[in-house]
């Protein structure tokens, strides 16, 4: 008997369907997708999100034609039941609560993981045997198990990571990085569709969304992911690993990808992502640090967090190492950028607003860096960037924030918290200038929220941080800082107010 295919909404690419290794379904099979209502109303995802994820679905299903069932149906269970069907496989989801989904249905066989370059065994096998999970030991053991940027036995250039090379600030007075402008797809009538039907959705007051949903910026269909590749290999990545982890009020993608709701979506394989770029400096048409960045991210630092999702196990999930427990305020919540005074908080809150996405040091250095000095609960931070990314998934955010971000976790992740003062942000943006805080300021009406947070968090975590090796040094500054308790009343009576 033939099985039907079960596609997820995340598992759009040809990698799902008949990759003919024996460890998919036959190129035959007949494929059910199923657009849940449910979905969209446990959490309330960003208007873009939404939009993205159900115009890849219904992209999917048009190039599927006669092939495919699709079901628009409150709950997966009743789109199953609706379809009237028998034996059925699907890929391993990517998400705890949708495995165990599959896993509690009859006549349903799981097939191995698809999108990611390491298989759960070959990670198991390498974790096992570490004395901590770091992710550059992990890093060298994919580029030498896939021979990614590899001479022989030897890392390409002889060393394994130029990350010292991509720290570099963005160029003094310059509103933008001049980087060529990535790929724009242009709308189709299934967006126009899925407008409507969001609308509608809204109106019937069944879910509510948070964000705005302009003109969809990202890759819904594989031919669209691919031009977006295409269009960074050959345009954007030779410029993009001096200035990575830099910041541009005017310019919130500068040289970045934007690949990775492509990846997450399963419209483009990691592989295909790093084999090119690979390529492309082997050519001589990028430079080997950009290369390197790039790869770092795709086969390092994706997989290693899709890896560690899985191995850490479901509990990790409420870990809160350092305590944190206080609500998100509601102009967070809202993406209330113009609340906020603070710039560059301000800027991203707004970049996310507007797109659903920023890079990865707005992420990190100033929405993530906020919630940290904050002490904000770090489930509802992880359910946050779950919510408010096109690119957001829980097998995404959950390492990313509880361990990286936040570092409940107490580091098994990571080997210090990721938190700055406004100098880290002032150096690796132009985002201080015109603000109405100064960065060097910790205590005043032009105090730094982000200067004045910082040591407030470490007074805060003393007895845990004073013996981290990475951070004990500025620990132990709070003990020259003549103006301390005047900072601490300040902090107290901020409250949760927006900076």
């Amino acid at each position: 008997m033939t099985r039907t295919h079960w596609l997820f909404g995340d598992q759009l690419g040809p990698a799902f369907l008949g990759a003919g290794d024996g460890e998919g379904p036959s190129r035959e099979a007949p494929v059910v997708m199923i657009e849940s209502r449910a979905v969209f109303r446990r959490r309330r995802f960003h208007r873009a999100k939404a939009h993205l994820i159900l115009s890849a679905m219904r992209h999917r299903a048009a190039e599927l034609g006669d092939r495919v069932t699709y079901v628009r149906a409150d709950t997966y269970r009743e789109g199953l039941a609706a379809v009237g069907r028998g034996p059925v496989t699907v890929h391993h989801p990517t998400s705890r609560a949708a495995l165990a989904l599959v896993r509690s249905l009859d006549d349903v066989t799981v097939l191995p993981p698809r999108g990611f370059l390491v298989g759960q065994d070959d990670f198991r096998a390498w974790a096992d045997g570490q004395r901590g999970l770091r992710m550059e030991s992990f890093y060298r053991h994919v580029r030498r198990d896939h021979d990614l940027l590899m001479d022989g036995g030897s890392p390409a250039g002889g060393t394994w990571n130029l990350d010292h090379e991509n720290r570099e600030p963005p160029p003094r007075g310059r509103r933008t990085l001049g980087a060529p402008a990535p790929y724009k797809p242009r709308e189709s009538d299934v967006d126009e569709e899925v407008r409507h039907d969001l609308d509608r959705w809204e109106r019937d007051g069944d879910v509510s969304f948070v964000g705005r949903d302009g003109p969809r910026r990202f890759p819904a269909s594989r031919r669209e992911a691919r031009t977006a590749l295409k269009r960074f290999l050959s345009e954007r990545l030779e410029g993009f690993g001096a200035h990575e982890d830099a910041m541009l009020a005017g310019d919130g993608v500068m040289s970045h990808s934007l690949l990775s709701s492509s990846l997450n979506l399963g419209l483009l394989d990691p592989a295909e992502c790093v084999e090119s770029a690979e390529a492309a400096w082997r050519a001589g048409e990028a430079p080997l640090n950009s290369v390197e960045g790039f790869v770092r991210q795709v086969a390092g630092w994706r997989e290693y967090v899709w890896h560690l999702y899985w191995y850490f196990g479901e509990d990790y999930r409420s870990s809160n190492e350092l305590g944190h427990t206080a609500a998100l305020p509601d102009w967070w919540n809202e993406l209330d950028a113009d609340a906020v005074s603070a710039r560059c908080l301000a800027t991203v809150l707004r970049q996310v607003r507007d797109t659903g996405w920023t890079h990865h040091i707005p992420r990190l250095m100033v929405l993530g860096s906020h919630a940290l000095q904050r002490g904000w609960d770090p489930a509802a931070v992880t359910d946050w960037f779950h919510r408010c990314f096109v690119d957001g998934y829980d097998w995404v955010m959950l390492p990313n924030v509880v361990g990286m971000s936040q570092y409940a976790d107490g580091g098994r992740m990571t080997t210090k918290p990721y938190t700055s003062g406004g100098a880290y942000i002032d150096r690796m943006s132009d985002l201080c200038g015109p603000c109405r805080y100064r960065p060097d300021r910790r205590v005043g009406e032009d105090a730094c929220p982000f200067t004045a947070g910082y040591w407030n968090f470490l007074h805060r975590h003393r007895g845990t941080l004073e013996h981290n090796a990475r951070i004990s040094r500025a620990v132990h500054g709070l003990d020259r800082l003549k103006d301390l308790s005047a900072l601490l009343d300040q902090e107290r009576e901020r409250g949760e107010g927006p900076p």
